[in-house]
């Protein structure tokens, strides 16, 4: 297999650029997640891709719960805030609060779904974080999802 046609290949394959956060024992992180799918109506079950060596990852792990946030084309600049390695910074004059799960709930988004890992699969260098819903909210009703098509970057999993 030719890997840089592969890499060019996956690079034209849109997603949504969505807020992942996650708590455990008092500390807390976001960060942007694409790699993520719907995956079940009954139950509501929903996958996010997300690589071992990020902080997210092991507090994802040891709580057991994840939030995706979906974000509005406005909030493009938050990818920059979120990628940042302060944890701190990134909740830094944003409003949220703590939710259902005990993961932080970011109030301005379009939309947040709550889930709780029902299970782990390991099928590359990516974990596959597939949880049911607890609680989801939509907050907003005319404003267009964030994604890959409002970003000039892509990601493709190479770390």
């Amino acid at each position: 297999m030719d890997k840089t046609a592969a890499i060019s290949a996956l690079q034209k394959m849109t997603y949504g650029l969505y807020a992942l956060t996650a708590a455990h024992q008092g500390t807390q992180n976001a960060m942007i997640a694409s790699w993520v799918s719907q995956v079940s109506y009954d139950p509501f079950l929903v996958m996010v891709a997300v690589h071992p060596n990020r902080y997210t990852h092991a507090l994802i792990t040891r709580s057991g719960c994840f939030a995706l946030h979906v974000l509005a084309r406005e909030q493009k600049g938050w990818i920059r805030r979120l990628k940042d390695p302060d944890p701190e910074f990134k909740f830094l004059n944003i409003p949220w609060e703590k939710g259902v799960t005990g993961c932080p709930i970011l109030q301005q988004c379009i939309a947040y779904l709550e889930c709780r890992v029902v299970e782990t699969l390991n099928p590359g260098n990516h974990t596959l974080f597939m949880g049911e819903v607890a609680h989801a909210v939509r907050l907003s009703t005319d404003e267009f999802p964030l994604s890959t098509l409002d970003y000039e970057g892509t990601y493709t999993g190479k770390q």
